[in-house]
């Protein structure tokens, strides 16, 4: 089963940004990366879709979301700083059924890494665009090979 772990689409600046950064929305440009987004993803119907808590992570895979009839899923595990362990465990407990996660260039980052160390060729240079997706292949209990998929122009 394929599991995407994507990358949160453009936000504003934040510097630019005055309140709590979690309240952060997409960009222009970002929403219209969610939009892409929900039409190069082919996911079955009975998929779930789980986000970082941030609105940025949220509004990414709304559209998706909204297209599959099912509820964003927040989950704090994938919230900027956390790490990878709590990723791991919801990509591998998302490829029951499909899905997707969306969360933060760090987060996605150590993910990687760990497949990485865990002797899965990656193919490429890491790639952590903002609106970019990896195509994790679950077999059992173990991530087989990871796929980049720059973001949607």
């Amino acid at each position: 089963m394929i599991v995407y772990v994507v990358r949160h689409a453009k936000a504003g600046s934040r510097s630019a940004w005055s309140g709590p950064d979690d309240h952060r929305p997409l960009s222009k440009p970002g929403r219209r990366q969610a939009a892409a987004l929900a039409d190069v993803l082919p996911l079955a119907n009975e998929a779930r879709v789980a986000s970082s808590p941030s609105l940025r992570c949220v509004e990414t895979v709304e559209p998706l979301a909204r297209q599959l009839g099912v509820e964003v899923e927040r989950s704090p595990g994938l919230a900027e700083g956390m790490g990878f362990r709590a990723a791991l465990e919801l990509a591998l407990e998302l490829a029951e059924v499909g899905g997707v996660l969306c969360s933060h260039g760090d987060v996605i980052g150590d993910l990687l890494d760990h497949v990485e160390r865990r002797g899965i060729d990656l193919g490429v240079e890491l790639g952590l665009e903002k609106g970019s997706a990896w195509a994790l292949r679950v077999d059992g209990a173990d991530i087989v090979e990871a796929r980049y998929l720059p973001p949607p122009r």
